[in-house]
């Protein structure tokens, strides 16, 4: 039986009770008579004990334990929070030949972040290409190509500005949430690890910094093999969750270093296929179809799997959940969607029709 904090109201009258029990005063006080006075300040102090005996209560598991505590619970199971990554990339900068650009140099975005040279470099033909990192990590570090930032501190012979190459400032991604944490810990615990069983490999894709949701295939080319595929959802939304080959050989390299030797790991990338929706919505308004777009991404992220189907029904139930929907009809898709192998279902265009 769980415990149950009695009220304040109910530790009064309990106490008041027990000093009219034992002093034999039982009807014979007067409405403010020294005992009821006692009565209540011994309740008061037995309420806040009750009090602290109630959050106690709660930290005792991991499942309804406060953060401070849940990480402890996390650590004690050998949880460790997956830090945030940097962004990184390169940017062009004009200036005069000769000039040199130091190691350590900060650039500043419009929003303030500040992005440090990786190494130096000497500016050739009026122009050079600097390596950057961002100082702090998070997937708001992260730059969409020709983004300008600007020099803090300005050096003679060097334009006071560059700008982000096409392929853009990338990788940076937040650290862990404590709820994600919680959900590991509760997983190790009802999952202990196997020696090399599919949950181990989850567990290792997931301890990969930016990885949110892994897929394992045992026998993927054979007796032997396993294949896993991961995606990011922290790094933005469609397409975007997608990792690149660079995140990809990260968790390969990790998962090598922890599978069993007898084990031949495939660590690759799930092909994004969108899910493009045709929807007439009543009432047609941009707060409804914001929550309707909200809830189908919601359903995708929780039944979406490579080579797996998105069910017309979960469609419908999706939108009609939605905050302020009070009818729809589903245009397109008319039927499941299915993917085929190693693709992996995500959320489209929404085109909205008039009713």
């Amino acid at each position: 039986m769980s415990f149950q904090r009695p009220t304040l109201e109910n530790l009064i009258t309990r106490t008041r009770q027990d000093f009219e029990s034992r002093l034999e005063i039982a009807g014979t006080l007067l409405r403010r008579a020294v005992s009821a006075v006692l009565a209540k300040v011994v309740a008061g102090a037995a309420h806040l004990l009750h009090g602290y005996l109630e959050f106690i209560s709660q930290q005792l598991m991991p499942d309804t334990a406060i953060d401070s505590y849940m990480l402890r619970w996390a650590s004690i199971w050998g949880i460790v929070p997956t830090p945030g990554s940097y962004a990184s990339g390169i940017a062009d900068v004009e200036g005069l030949s000769g000039t040199v650009i130091p190691a350590g140099t900060l650039w500043r975005r419009s929003d303030g972040r500040l992005y440090e040279t990786l190494a130096e470099v000497t500016i050739e033909d009026e122009s050079a290409v600097i390596a950057l990192e961002s100082l702090e990590a998070g997937v708001d570090a992260n730059c969409d190509a020709g983004t300008q930032l600007s020099i803090v501190t300005p050096i003679l012979g060097v334009n006071s500005s560059a700008l982000v190459d096409s392929e853009g400032l990338g990788g940076g991604a937040d650290g862990e949430s404590n709820d994600s944490i919680r959900a590991r810990t509760l997983d190790r615990i009802r999952r202990p690890p196997m020696g090399g069983a599919i949950t181990d490999y989850e567990k290792w894709a997931r301890e990969v910094p930016g990885v949110t949701r892994v897929w394992v295939y045992p026998e993927w080319l054979g007796p032997g093999t396993v294949g896993v595929t991961f995606v990011r959802d922290g790094d933005g939304e469609g397409a975007e969750i997608i990792p690149d080959s660079g995140e990809v050989e990260t968790v390969q390299d990790y998962i090598d270093a922890r599978r069993p030797v007898t084990a031949h790991v495939t660590v690759f990338a799930p092909i994004a296929d969108p899910v493009d929706y045709e929807i007439i919505i009543v009432p047609n308004t941009e707060v409804v179809k914001a929550a309707v777009e909200a809830e189908l991404a919601d359903m995708h992220f929780r039944d979406a799997t490579p080579g797996g189907s998105i069910l017309i029904s979960r469609m419908h139930e999706a939108i009609a959940i939605a905050e302020g929907e009070t009818d729809h009809t589903l245009i397109s898709p008319a039927a499941n969607h299915n993917s085929s192998a190693g693709n992996l279902p995500i959320l489209g265009t929404i085109s909205w029709v008039s009713p």
